[in-house]
């Protein structure tokens, strides 16, 4: 389907690809990996034609289609949910307007409605309409979503609607750049189900390591400028990518015995001329070897152990009755929930559901209506909030942050646990100021990791973290001694921290004493057809 022959491609002075190759096959699933700015997204756009390489050539068979969600949605003008999940053209959009003003006016004899109709039916208008609500149900719209302009409506939701687009539309090959970005978890396994099931080929970019776990048959990975293909998911690749690492490393020790051998027998008989052409033979070996390039080791997950919280309290925070409202809407009526020390409990649930309103209420940063919220006595709270900045000093360094939160820190270890969350040598003297969002939320992460608090609340913590920076913070809250009540749509990371799921919908809470497993098997979610 699609074949990538002699790829080389500079970008900003820097060289992402050299004289690589790849072939995707007719209906392969494949994941695309590497370190941030290796050229994922590069590839994708020269995929999609709207990059170029500079040399070498990217062949697409004839007949095949491609669809492409970029991380970011364009502009969505007027249009309506309904109308981007269902690609609409503007003669389309006329009969579908025609047909509700007359069905409005209850006027189904005149030429305008049957005209419409006409179109409408030519079009395929009944089926594709039917599977669009079917897709954007999934992804939770509600039916009073449809008809919405979509501008009024956040980027997260935008970017939904064009993936309902895509998915309707069923191209031979999907190409997705963090498709589950904007996902709560209920919909996130949705779309999985829904993939697991897709008639084409797919390619992806993902910081989700269970989605490709479930998902993909072949990883192609950016290493040193080529692109590296391994069969199996992502769990199979890592154990592959290791061997391979080994393997090659062992053949560059190799080499350079050999190439040490050959140096060494030239250096001693060059003056000898009984051995000139002994030495002459060495001299063009040496010059036909095809020298190995010393294999980088593969990024490994930096083991930080942070300085445990103080002991609270058996009971760490108690709600009593609480309600709450948002905007003239009732979130909670008669809320009661009870933390207790060290239980680790995720909050899942739909989007709008009150996961975030939960968070905020625990962390004293919602007012309640009514109700109590008691707070134990030891308690110390750290609220790690979807706005990360807030608790950040604009003309500190990165580096000064880290120190200024835990002066025991020594300097080594503060430039080693940011370098495992993607702050590298040079990106640890920048001024808070002039780092990007995500720069700022990993830094504000960081800070919570190496003086923690005994009661930690987390929203979405592993947003802007790559699958290495996730596992750190995994393993980093794996050894955390302290409370932890957290929401997050990556399922890897859920399954790796939390013993208690809370699942919230309409205000009501229900409570289930496991994990993600647990919640998946207790609450029948996997046996509710297509919208969990």
């Amino acid at each position: 389907m699609l074949t990538i022959k002699n790829l080389t491609k500079a970008h900003a002075g820097r060289t992402l690809f050299t004289e690589a190759e790849l072939v995707i096959n007719w209906g392969e699933r494949m994941a695309l990996v590497g370190p941030n700015g290796a050229g994922k997204s590069t590839l994708f756009r020269m995929i999609m034609g709207e990059d170029s390489p500079d040399e070498g050539e990217i062949q697409r068979d004839e007949y095949a289609t491609i669809g492409y969600l970029p991380q970011e949605a364009g502009d969505p003008s007027d249009r309506s949910v309904l109308e981007i999940a269902m690609s609409i053209n503007p003669e389309m959009r006329s009969a579908i307007r025609t047909m509700a003003e007359c069905e409005a006016r209850e006027d189904h004899a005149s030429e305008a409605y049957a005209h419409a109709v006409d179109t409408y039916t030519a079009n395929d208008g009944y089926r594709l309409e039917a599977k669009a609500k079917r897709i954007l149900k999934g992804l939770a719209f509600r039916d009073e979503d449809f008809h919405r302009p979509a501008r009024e409506m956040s980027g997260g939701w935008v970017m939904r609607a064009h993936m309902a687009q895509l998915l309707a539309a069923e191209p031979d090959l999907l190409m997705l750049d963090e498709p589950t970005n904007h996902l709560d978890l209920m919909s996130l396994l949705w779309l999985r189900r829904y993939l697991k099931n897709y008639p084409g080929a797919i390619l992806m970019i993902s910081h989700d390591r269970d989605f490709m776990d479930e998902l993909v048959e072949a990883v192609c990975d950016i290493e040193n400028a080529q692109l590296v293909r391994y069969t199996g998911n992502y769990s199979t690749f890592l154990e592959l990518k290791e061997q391979r690492y080994e393997l090659l490393l062992a053949a560059w020790r190799n080499q350079q015995r050999e190439i040490e051998h050959f140096e060494a027998f030239i250096d001693r008989f060059r003056s000898v001329a009984s051995k000139a052409a002994q030495v002459q033979s060495r001299v063009k070996q040496l010059e036909k070897i095809k020298r190995i390039e010393k294999p980088r080791p593969t990024r490994k997950v930096f083991k930080f152990i942070f300085p445990q919280p103080p002991r609270s309290t058996q009971r760490v925070i108690e709600l009593e009755h609480v309600s709450q409202s948002y905007g003239g809407r009732r979130i909670y009526t008669d809320l009661n929930l009870l933390v207790e020390r060290g239980q680790r409990i995720v909050l899942v649930g739909p989007n709008g559901a009150g996961k975030s309103t939960l968070l905020k209420i625990l962390a004293g940063v919602a007012p309640i209506d009514g109700g109590k919220r008691t707070v134990g006595t030891a308690t110390r709270i750290g609220y790690f909030s979807q706005m990360r900045s807030e608790n950040l000093t604009p003309n500190f360094t990165v580096l000064e942050e880290i120190m200024k939160a835990d002066p025991e820190l020594r300097e080594e270890e503060a430039r080693g646990v940011l370098g495992s969350f993607l702050f590298r040598r040079l990106d640890v003297e920048k001024r808070v100021e002039v780092l990007s969002g995500g720069e700022k939320s990993r830094l504000s992460l960081v800070k919570f990791l190496v003086n923690p608090p005994n009661l930690l609340l987390m929203d979405e913590p592993t947003t802007h973290l790559d699958l290495m920076s996730v596992e750190a913070l995994s393993q980093a809250l794996k050894r955390y001694e302290g409370t932890l009540v957290f929401i997050s749509h990556d399922v890897h990371f859920i399954r790796a921290l939390a013993e208690k799921t809370l699942h919230i919908d309409h205000g009501a809470l229900t409570s289930y004493a496991g994990g993600y497993d647990y919640y998946l098997e207790k609450s029948g979610v996997l046996n509710e057809g297509e919208t969990p």
